[in-house]
């Protein structure tokens, strides 16, 4: 099982003047640290104008900086809007395969269409059509990614002339895709579509091993259709994340940043109601941590269980991620930057977790991949040969355009 990092870039209120400054650079150096501690994935989420939840509106900036502070960590857009009100699927396509030239190789292409008002109204993305908008533009995009040239396309929700999109990336024909899962529904489909599901529900462990059952039980089904030119059969699960020797010390530090994160994320995508530039998400917050206080320290005595057991000392958190490598989940991402979580405790509890919990897993890691690939190899290759690709054109049928500047002279010389 692999390991990861995840970043929504939170920023609760009250802010000062370089708070956004602090961030980021805090974030950066994390990324960093992670690396040389052999974490293998740092994700950055694409969201806008979702106050105090996610500073984070241009995730390619971000990665490209962590990608020239890094050397070997995949970097994963967890995820990159995709439809066109967005970003402009052949906008996506060059952002991708740019990232992926800079970072030599190691781009993860997550893939999302959102379902935060804010955003969507923001863009003014149909709401009732999303879903289709998504599946459109996700796979012109793996097309631009792929295909020399791509020869345009005339859909129900974008069109395109034929160009041949450059740069492309160095992963042939494209990065592995990913789409951003947080029920169920959106799991089969990305089963049923061949890439990656990034799950962002909370999941008790022995929960996440009826999802990782389905979604391989589709992957080697005549269900299985790849979206893409490649099929990126992994399960990634979010996890709380704190560690220190001492539990109620990981407790102190870590888990009102986690309960933070998901009070802000029902805030803005479930209950709440938000008013640009005053509604103060972390003093609604404050108030309902205050009734939770009995409760919490009660877990100062016992281990944390369910979404909040990756928050504990060493042993506590080898004992949650157990779970999740025994039910067949492919990768565990923590949400280690949240809420107030301070930059400095953010690192010991790394390079605690990576000295004194990592290592296990990790000696497991390569057999079990290589027995995975060898079983799915079949299937995937079945699965291949369902995928309806887009003709390739013969050089005779590629148009020719004629510059502007000549069109210009030829018209005036009439």
């Amino acid at each position: 099982m692999k390991f990861g990092i995840f970043y929504e870039h939170q920023l609760p209120r009250p802010w000062d003047n370089g708070a956004e400054l602090r961030l980021y650079q805090e974030a950066l150096d994390q990324v960093e640290l992670a690396d040389r501690l052999g974490i293998d994935f740092a994700w950055e989420v694409e969201h806008h104008f979702l106050e105090e939840y996610s500073h984070s509106s241009a995730p390619e900036v971000f990665l490209a900086a962590c990608s020239q502070r890094t050397k070997r960590i995949r970097l994963g857009h967890g995820i990159r809007q995709v439809i066109p009100q967005y970003n402009h699927p052949a906008r996506t396509a060059e952002v991708i395969a740019t990232l992926d030239l800079v970072s030599n190789g190691r781009v993860e292409f997550g893939t999302g269409e959102s379902s935060a008002i804010l955003e969507l109204g923001g863009f003014d993305v149909p709401i009732a059509e999303k879903r289709e908008i998504y599946l459109e533009a996700v796979e012109q995009i793996c097309n631009m990614l792929a295909l020399d040239p791509y020869p345009g396309f005339q859909g129900k929700y974008f069109a395109m002339p034929c160009r041949n999109v450059v740069p492309k990336p160095v992963q042939r024909p494209h990065p592995p895709v990913w789409v951003a899962c947080s029920r169920r529904e959106t799991i089969r489909l990305a089963a049923q579509l061949g890439i990656g599901a990034l799950t962002f529900a909370f999941v008790d462990p022995e929960e996440a091993a009826t999802w990782v059952q389905e979604y391989y039980d589709i992957i080697k089904s005549d269900a299985c259709v790849p979206i893409g030119h490649t099929v990126n059969a992994n399960i990634a699960m979010v996890s709380s994340f704190g560690c220190h020797t001492e539990r109620d010390v990981a407790i102190e530090r870590s888990l009102k940043g986690f309960e933070f994160f998901g009070y802000a994320l029902g805030s803005l995508y479930a209950f709440g109601e938000h008013k640009p530039g005053r509604t103060n998400i972390w003093e609604a917050f404050e108030g309902y941590w205050k009734v939770r206080q009995k409760e919490i320290e009660k877990t100062r005595v016992a281990s944390l269980t369910g979404a909040r057991g990756g928050i504990g000392t060493p042993q506590d958190l080898r004992e949650h991620l157990r779970k999740f490598e025994s039910c067949g989940v492919d990768q565990v991402t923590f949400i280690q930057q949240a809420g107030m979580n301070q930059h400095a405790h953010i690192c010991e509890a790394l390079e605690l977790f990576a000295a004194e919990v990592m290592p296990e897993f990790k000696e497991r890691d390569a057999e079990q991949e290589s027995r995975k690939q060898a079983e799915l190899a079949p299937y995937i290759a079945a699965a291949l040969q369902r995928k309806k690709r887009m003709p390739v054109l013969a050089d005779q049928d590629i148009p020719t355009f004629v510059a502007l500047g000549r069109q210009i002279a030829e018209a005036s010389s009439r």
